[in-house]
C-alpha cells in the first residue's frame, strides 16, 4: 500500500514539474519574443490544454493561478509596445 504511495506523489511531483516548465517557458516566449498578442493568447490556451491533460478535471485551478500570472504579463509586454 505504502509503496504506491509513494509512486502516486512522485507522479504527482513529475505533473508539477512538467506544467511549471511549460508555464515559464511559455511566458518566456511571450516576453522576449515578437509574438502578437492573438499569437500570446493562443500559447496561453495551448497551456490550459497541457494543464487539462495533466490534471483533468482541474481547469478551474488553471483560471485561478495561471491565468491572471499571463494576463499581468501580457498586458505589461503589450502596454510598452
Amino acid at each position: 500500500m505504502q509503496m504506491g504511495r509513494e509512486e502516486d506523489i512522485r507522479e504527482e511531483n513529475r505533473k508539477i514539474r512538467e506544467l511549471r516548465f511549460v508555464v515559464d517557458l511559455t511566458m518566456s516566449v511571450i516576453m522576449q519574443t515578437n509574438v502578437t498578442m492573438l499569437e500570446a493568447s493562443q500559447l496561453v490556451e495551448g497551456v490550459k490544454g497541457v494543464a487539462s491533460r495533466l490534471f483533468p478535471g482541474k481547469e478551474e485551478l488553471f483560471e485561478l493561478i495561471y491565468r491572471p500570472r499571463f494576463q499581468r504579463a501580457i498586458a505589461e509586454k503589450f502596454r510598452s509596445n
